[in-house]
């Protein structure tokens, strides 16, 4: 009987996705409404995603807008924006707001290369975890009778090619990242 690896990939999936989203709320030069997806604003008394009470839209390439649907939540959107320490500019105006994008410098490039390692090197442990808890639970299966020795190492072997694809794919979304900032 051959091992189920739905599990692994499962797991997998989610630390790809955790990696993409990651790598969405850093900012790199260009205006993209996903940076601010982390920033929780207070509404009435109760803390909101700021996409949840206004319209982000993209004005031009350096610049977000920003409508709260309430006029009078505008300072309070400026405060939480300000407060996230994303080093964005904010601008208030009749409209609502805008959210500056700065031109990045060379030293600014290279802080988010390196948080962009961190980041990958935090998937990579979660594999490397997930690869772990496979593996004793497949050396458990072969003591209990479910396995064979020789489906113990197929499952080894095949649990070693699935860690190398999630590694590899982990390294594409860091190379197209680190791109895409030092562009």
């Amino acid at each position: 009987m051959q091992y189920n690896f739905a599990l692994f990939k499962q797991q997998e999936k989610k630390s790809e996705e955790w990696l993409a989203k990651e790598y969405s709320q850093l900012h790199t030069g260009r205006a993209t409404p996903a940076i601010l997806d982390g920033v929780m604003v207070s509404v009435y008394g109760a803390l909101q995603p700021l996409k949840n009470i206004g319209s982000i839209t993209i004005e031009d390439p350096k610049t977000l807008r920003i409508a709260p649907w309430d006029k009078n939540q505008v300072k309070d959107v400026e405060k939480a924006i300000v407060a996230a320490n994303l080093g964005l500019s904010v601008a208030t105006d009749d409209a609502g707001l805008r959210v500056i994008f700065p031109m990045l410098t060379t030293e600014t490039r290279e802080r988010l290369v390196k948080i962009l390692k961190e980041r990958l090197e935090e998937a990579r442990i979660a594999v490397k975890q997930d690869r772990e808890k496979t593996w004793n639970d497949i050396q458990q299966r072969e003591k209990d009778g479910a396995l064979t020795e020789d489906e113990k190492f197929k499952s080894k072997d095949e649990l070693q090619k699935l860690v190398d694809e999630a590694n590899k794919t982990l390294e594409a979304m860091f190379e197209k990242k680190q791109k895409e900032v030092m562009n």
